[in-house]
This record gives C-alpha cells, sequence and structure tokens, in this order.
C-alpha cells in the first residue's frame, strides 16, 4: 500500500507504517520463546502498541488522501482481537 504515497513520504510516514507492521509479528515471535508469563506478556503488549500505532497511521494516510478507504481497517481489528485473547490466555495461565 505504501509503494503508492508521495515519494516525499518515503522517510516519513511510508517508513513509519512499514515498521509498526513489522514490529507486531516480530515482538510475537520474540516474546513466544520467553519462560515467564509476565516477560512473555510484555512482548504482547508491545505488539498492541504496534498495532495501535498502524491503526493511526492508517487514519493519517486517509486524512492525507494517499489512501481512499482504510482496506486495513478489518484486518487490523482482527489483529488486534488475537493478540488480546493470546494475552488474556498468557495472564490466566498456571505456568
Amino acid at each position: 500500500m505504501t509503494e503508492d504515497f508521495p515519494k516525499k513520504e518515503i522517510y516519513g510516514l511510508t517508513s513509519q507504517m512499514r515498521r509498526s507492521a513489522v514490529s507486531i509479528p516480530a515482538n510475537i515471535a520474540e516474546g513466544y520463546r520467553k519462560r515467564g508469563k509476565l516477560d512473555k506478556a510484555r512482548f504482547f503488549n508491545i505488539s498492541q502498541g504496534s498495532l495501535e500505532e498502524l491503526k493511526y497511521y492508517l487514519i493519517l494516510a486517509k486524512d492525507l488522501d494517499y489512501i481512499e478507504e482504510n482496506l486495513l481497517e478489518d484486518l487490523t481489528t482482527e489483529v488486534g482481537k488475537l493478540l488480546n485473547s493470546y494475552m488474556k490466555a498468557i495472564l490466566n495461565s498456571n505456568s
């Protein structure tokens, strides 16, 4: 999606959106191997923060007329639900 943004945004919004999108699964992967549930949950919380950051950038891109509609809104909502469910499962586990 960001490939169609103005070239002036390559080091701005384009870079920020890509960074936050990559950060979501990267923190899930990093947290996956942590032993303690609080440590594991911390990385999932960082993923949640990156997801919220990405949602904001999508709103901004629409406001700047770089995209016509937020085609990723349903996907980001679903990812948020999955992260919330997994976070609850981690925090409620016995190990």
